[in-house]
Order: structure tokens, then sequence, then C-alpha cells
């Protein structure tokens, strides 16, 4: 795992991430960036910095989940959305940035075929 700083629309966030989410969060314009990432364990949020606000904080930010826990959202054929959420300022909870945790459902997005 490597501490890295990670980009949303409104800040940034720095956490230990695995190779794989490092891959993920490569969009190839040398900057790392929160989206494609997913949600972030907070144990591996270690500070985040607000737009908003103008400043740093150590520590994680605040994570908000827009979804209620109900039914997942059936994105395509076998991909399901299964939250939503936001990271906000610790400060003045502006949002940093978001995130969305998908589910396959048979293992192969590559396969997905969007939904009527």
């Amino acid at each position: 795992m490597a501490e890295l700083r990670l980009f949303g629309s409104g800040g940034s966030i720095v956490a230990d991430l695995t190779e794989e989410q490092t891959k993920a969060a490569d969009l190839g314009v040398g900057k790392l960036f929160l989206a494609p990432v997913g949600k972030i364990e907070q144990s591996k949020m270690s500070g985040h910095a607000c737009n908003g606000c103008k400043k740093e904080f150590d520590g994680p930010p605040k994570v908000s989940p827009e979804s209620d826990g109900g039914e997942p959202e059936q994105v395509s054929e076998n991909l399901l959305l299964v939250e939503r959420g936001q990271y906000l300022c610790g400060g003045c909870d502006a949002i940093i940035g978001e995130y969305r945790v998908f589910e396959k459902r048979d293992g192969d997005a590559g396969l997905a075929v969007p939904s009527a």
C-alpha cells in the first residue's frame, strides 16, 4: 500500500491505496482521481483538503451515503449499483468528491448490457 493524494471536484483526500486502487485512480493525466476508486475505508484515509474553505485537515473526511441500503439499482443486465455517497469536508461540509460501489452479478462486467 502507498499513501497517495486523490482528487475530487471539491478537494482531495490522502489515503493508503492498494495497487489495484491506484491503477483505477490513474486516468493518465498525472493526477489520481477519487471517482474510479469507489468507496475508501475511513481507516485508510489520513487527511483531506477542501476547495470550499481552503483548508487542509488531518484525518478522514466525513462519509455520507446517499443510498439508504435498500434495493440495489440495476445499471445493466449484470451490474448493480449498491451504494453511492459523498466525501464531505470535516470543517465546512462541502462535497470533496463522490463514490459509487458496484456489484457484478455474474463476475464479468465486459458483458454489461444496458437495461431497457
